[in-house]
């Protein structure tokens, strides 16, 4: 269900709006402060160096385990 304010519709678009329009409808126009870019595509990720945070994710924490299997009860 739709609800109305002030009796008006929602528009519906056929398709996504860009950055700058975004911008253009939030704040007002473009001025000089402000600069519109488009960013290189990202590069691809290091599958060894993904696997290698996860080893080291992993080892984090088993340690962290370690510690509270260690741990008295509190207030000791």
């Amino acid at each position: 269900m739709t609800v109305r304010w002030f009796g008006r519709r929602r528009k519906q678009r056929a398709e996504p709006i860009g950055e700058a329009e975004a911008y253009e409808h939030s704040y007002g126009d473009l001025n000089a402060d402000v600069k519109v870019i488009k960013l290189p595509p990202r590069r691809p990720r290091d599958r060894d160096v993904l696997e290698r945070g996860e080893v080291v994710r992993r080892a984090f924490l088993e340690r962290l385990e370690r510690r509270r299997g260690n741990a008295g009860p509190p207030g000791d």
